[in-house]
C-alpha cells in the first residue's frame, strides 16, 4: 500500500489461499526490494514542505496567532498547540477539498444536465474518486497535492460516471469533453500513474 508500504494479496475468485501464500513466497526478493525503494513518508510539522496544488508550500507553525490555517505567499500557516497541528492542517484541507471538488462538479454537472446530489472527502488508498447510482460523489483530499488539472480530471471523472457507470467509449469521450481535450485526460492519466503514490506519503 502506497502510504504505509503494507502488502496487500489480491487473489482471483477461484485461487486458493494456499497458492497465494506460495506466490508471496516465491517472489518475497522482489516485495523486499520494492519495500526498499519506497520513498521515506512526509510528517508534518514545523518547516515541512507539503506540495499544496503541486507547488511546494512550507508549513509555518504559529502558536501565537488566531484563524486556524490560512495560505500566504508559499507558506500553509497553521495556529493552536503544535500536537493538533497535523490534524488541524487535514480537517483544513478535506473542507477546501469538498468546497473546491464539489462546486466544481455541480458545474460540470449542470453543463450535461445531471445533478451531483452530494459530495463528501476521504482518505482512501485504491481509489481517487467514485460515484454512487444515487448521485453522490467522494474524492481523496489528497488531489489537493496535485496539480489543479488532476483534481479538475478526477472531477470530470466522477461527473461523467452520473451519465455512463462504465468505462465505456462514451464514457471516455464524456470525460475529454468536460475536460476540453484528449490531451487533458491523458496527460493527467499519465500524471496519476507516474506521481499518485507520492501523495500518500504526507502528512
Amino acid at each position: 500500500m502506497p502510504r504505509d508500504g503494507a502488502v496487500v494479496l489480491v487473489l482471483p475468485t477461484r485461487a486458493s489461499l494456499k497458492s497465494g501464500q506460495q506466490f508471496v513466497t516465491e517472489q518475497v526478493d522482489w516485495i523486499l526490494a520494492r519495500q526498499e525503494e519506497r520513498p521515506e513518508s512526509q510528517p508534518w510539522h514545523d518547516g515541512a514542505v507539503l506540495p499544496l496544488y503541486g507547488a511546494p508550500h512550507t508549513i509555518r507553525h504559529r502558536p501565537a496567532s488566531r484563524g486556524g490555517v490560512w495560505v500566504e505567499r508559499n507558506e500553509i500557516h497553521v495556529t493552536g498547540q503544535v500536537e493538533h497541528l497535523p490534524r488541524r492542517l487535514r480537517d483544513w484541507l478535506k473542507r477546501r477539498a469538498r468546497e473546491e471538488f464539489g462546486q466544481t462538479a455541480r458545474e460540470m454537472a449542470a453543463g450535461i444536465g445531471v445533478q451531483v446530489r452530494r459530495v463528501t472527502v476521504r482518505d482512501t488508498q485504491s481509489r481517487w474518486g467514485s460515484c454512487s447510482a444515487h448521485g453522490n460523489l467522494s474524492f481523496s483530499w489528497r488531489l489537493l497535492l496535485a496539480p489543479p488539472a488532476i483534481g479538475r480530471y478526477l472531477v470530470a471523472h466522477e461527473v461523467a460516471h452520473l451519465k455512463h457507470m462504465d468505462h465505456s467509449t462514451a464514457f471516455w469521450t464524456l470525460c475529454a469533453r468536460l475536460l476540453g481535450s484528449d490531451s487533458e485526460l491523458r496527460a493527467a492519466r499519465i500524471w496519476l500513474r507516474r506521481h499518485g503514490a507520492a501523495l500518500h506519503l504526507h502528512g
